[in-house]
């Protein structure tokens, strides 16, 4: 019996051992317990392997062959934890179980040689009193910290309502391998699947257990981004244009299936390693195509412009392929601990009253005849949510030259206009000057960034489905569901009321959208477009402007007749209600079907009213709605017929600020006769050349893509285009503007060329 159980744990021994060729031994923190079990087992195996030649006197010890038989079980145990565990398992359950069961294999083997230095029998040398007492005096020695006292000792804090301190968290993720952003998300995920395991299995304790795991992973993560939050920063910017993957401004953002944004380099890597959930969200992908979210990326195109500042290229981050740390400077950890206090307590977000500073917003015309439109966005656009499904917006017009982009805008009172300006609250910093160098937002420095930390109800990067999560969730639903009853009241303040905390609850995040959406409340929201009350209308028009940044809801909005309706309040309403069913004509807009029902509707009229007669604010809010509606052919001559090509040209004076939104529509009517005859007659053809020479990279795109249609298809048009002067900013652009200006101002150079032989050939 006893020699059976001594084959067995020499076995065991030789097979752990041979593990040091895994692939995963020598990662973080593996190959630190992969040493710690090898010492044990380095000081048990000579033993062993003596006790195996022993004589079958020792058969009678019962209480041998336990201990060989448990070191065995232990041993395969440890293999087991090793060989089982996979690039999608949690490190920090891992630890907790090797961390349990080293101390037991110890004790085991000092126990176990204790007890055969106490047998009389005629051992060999290894066995031998001196010998053992060496084992058990190099095994008693060999003590290691344990993190799973510190993991313990920050759920009790956590269950006592303190906390665990950022040191606390620190040293945890050092000692577990969560030192970056996206091994802090896999772990998320991981303990969410070893959670499911649980469930499954009924183990409520296991489950409430992984729970609080799961929290102090989340804390982690929250940690990371309040460094990032505190770090100093001359440029403020909205925590939505972060990827939550990189923590860092996104370049090239994209949608996942669960619709969630991020960077497409950084989603990528996390798709490629073979994990198909949402980092966010923790939904399984129900499929893998990454689909191009163009409103953010415009938004972050002008943000950039605006404030001067140059992205680095994400493929090159030092974040992707090498991991960033999660930071352990004491310094930086009491400065993120006092600060937290600091950010919990921030005042909400300005009121309507609150003076709302003027940014730009960019439209240029790409390659394809498609364009981009860069703006800053007005309040909390959810990171990603702006479009669950873009792969069937960008289908323009044959003969269309800028196609459609999104403009994500929420609450008015909360932050921007219609072409997604910042207005109050947390501003973006004031343009800098056209000699300030252009910053560099390399890795080194791309801490420049805060990032707001979310309000109570909004969303959380890692939002773990806890049951404080599940807790909120309710809360809002029985939330709406009383003010969705309360919206069909008779009581006119009741009704004022109703609209207005749906309108705070839809501006807050994207769950509070989908959960509004499905109670029913945008049918009664849209039939009180036309209360005669202005604070409801305006409440409703803005409710539903928020509302519309979630994809089904937008497909919701149109299906209750809203379009109507929007109409009526931008031909009735107050400033601000104009304002917003503008922006919301734009927002469902962005819908293909929608374009052509706007249309049909008479939205065009008041658009290009408000276009030349609005405020500031509302010009801007029309000509991005006009901008959408232009994509759809039908609907070009209806916008040049209702006069807006006047306005237009009128809005290419630098003082108003739309310079680049007005060319990027005329780009767009330029397209059809109608728009270039009235391009031509109203003036706009030197101003064309003006933005040529002296605008914006996305300006002078589209003035040369413009002046490339008027000069192609009208010889009148061409020789005025030449007489002022168009050819000197031209050849410039087509040396130094970007691909997309490069292209069209060497159309058009060679266009003139072919245009001055063909005349001298036939002189």
């Amino acid at each position: 019996m006893v020699e059976m159980k001594i084959s067995a744990l020499v076995d065991s021994i030789y097979s752990f051992l041979n593990l040091s060729s895994s692939r995963h031994i020598d990662l973080d923190p593996f190959e630190k317990y992969y040493k710690r079990v090898e010492e044990l087992l380095s000081v048990l195996k000579p033993v062993a392997d003596a006790a195996a030649v022993l004589n079958s006197d020792l058969a009678l010890e019962e209480r041998l062959w336990k201990s060989f038989q448990e070191l065995t079980q232990d041993v395969d145990h440890s293999r087991d934890l090793f060989t089982n565990w996979h690039a999608f398992s949690s490190k920090v359950y891992f630890v907790l179980q090797i961390e349990s069961l080293i101390p037991k294999m110890r004790d085991t083997i000092v126990d176990t040689f204790q007890f055969l230095n106490s047998l009389k029998n005629d051992l060999p040398d290894e066995l031998r009193p001196a010998s053992l007492e060496k084992c058990i005096e190099k095994i008693k020695h060999l003590s290691y910290e344990e993190i799973s006292s510190v993991i313990d000792g920050a759920l009790r804090d956590q269950r006592d309502g303190v906390g665990p301190s950022p040191e606390i968290l620190v040293k945890i993720g050092e000692n577990t391998g969560l030192r970056s952003n996206q091994e802090i998300l896999i772990e998320a995920v991981a303990l969410e699947r070893q959670k499911e395991i649980a469930e499954q299995s009924e183990n409520n304790a296991e489950v409430e257990f992984l729970d609080q795991l799961i929290v102090i992973v989340n804390r982690m993560h929250e940690r990371l981004l309040l460094i990032k939050q505190t770090e100093t920063s001359s440029v403020s910017i909205l925590a939505d244009f972060f990827c939550p993957l990189s923590l860092e401004v996104m370049t090239d953002p994209v949608i996942v299936s669960s619709g969630q944004t991020y960077e497409k380099a950084f989603i990528k890597r996390w798709i490629d390693l073979g994990l198909k959930v949402c980092p966010k969200t923790r939904q399984t992908l129900t499929h893998t195509t990454l689909i191009p979210n163009y409103t953010v990326k415009a938004l972050i195109s002008n943000w950039c412009d605006t404030n001067d500042v140059k992205l680095p290229d994400p493929n090159k981050s030092k974040s992707l392929n090498e991991l960033s740390p999660l930071l352990s400077c004491t310094d930086s950890m009491t400065k993120v601990s006092n600060k937290s206090n600091d950010w919990d307590a921030s005042p909400s977000r300005s009121n309507d009253s609150e003076d709302r500073p003027n940014h730009s917003r960019e439209m240029n015309t790409d390659a394809h005849g498609r364009s981009s439109v860069s703006s800053t966005t007005r309040g909390s656009v959810e990171n990603g949510q702006t479009s669950e499904n873009h792969h069937h917006l960008r289908s323009p017009s044959a003969t269309s030259s800028v196609s459609n982009e999104e403009f994500p805008r929420t609450d008015s009172n909360e932050n921007s206009d219609a072409s997604g300006e910042i207005r109050s609250g947390q501003p973006l910093a004031a343009t800098t000057s056209a000699a300030a160098p252009r910053r560099d937002l390399s890795w080194r420095n791309r801490g420049q960034f805060w990032r707001r930390p979310s309000d109570r109800l909004g969303s959380r990067i890692v939002s773990a489905p806890s049951n404080e999560a599940r807790r909120e969730l309710a809360e809002v639903e029985n939330q709406v569901k009383k003010l969705v009853e309360e919206l069909k009241s008779s009581s006119l303040d009741v009704q004022r009321r109703a609209t207005g905390e749906i309108r705070l609850l839809a501006k807050h995040n994207m769950d509070n959208r989908i959960v509004i959406g499905n109670s029913g409340a945008i049918v009664s929201l849209v039939e009180l477009l036309h209360s005669t009350d202005s604070a409801t209308q305006e409440n409703a028009v803005t409710a539903l402007l928020n509302l519309s940044i979630n994809d089904n809801n937008k497909s919701l909005i149109a299906e209750a007749g809203a379009i109507e309706p929007l109409i009526h309040v931008l031909e009735n309403g107050s400033s601000e209600a104009k304002e917003n069913s503008a922006a919301t004509l734009f927002s469902l807009s962005v819908i293909e079907e929608n374009k052509i029902k706007i249309g049909q509707s008479g939205a065009i009229g008041p658009l290009v009213d408000l276009l030349g007669n609005g405020t500031p604010r509302g010009k801007k809010d029309a000509a991005t709605a006009l901008f959408n509606l232009s994509i759809h052919q039908e609907n070009k001559g209806t916008i040049v017929q209702s006069g807006a090509v006047r306005y237009l040209i009128d809005l290419m004076d630098p003082a108003a600020g739309m310079v680049d939104k007005a060319v990027a529509v005329l780009a767009n009517l330029a397209t059809i006769p109608e728009g270039r005859n009235a391009i031509g007659q109203e003036g706009g053809i030197s101003l064309l050349v003006e933005v040529v020479e002296l605008g914006s990279a996305r300006g002078k795109e589209n003035a040369a893509a413009a002046l490339l249609q008027l000069s192609t298809n009208s010889g009148r048009f061409c020789n005025m285009v030449l007489q002022e002067g168009a050819v000197p900013p031209l050849v410039a652009l087509s040396q130094s503007g970007t691909p997309r200006a490069r292209e069209k101002a060497q159309a058009l150079l060679s266009y003139f060329r072919n245009q001055r032989h063909g005349n001298a050939g036939r002189g």
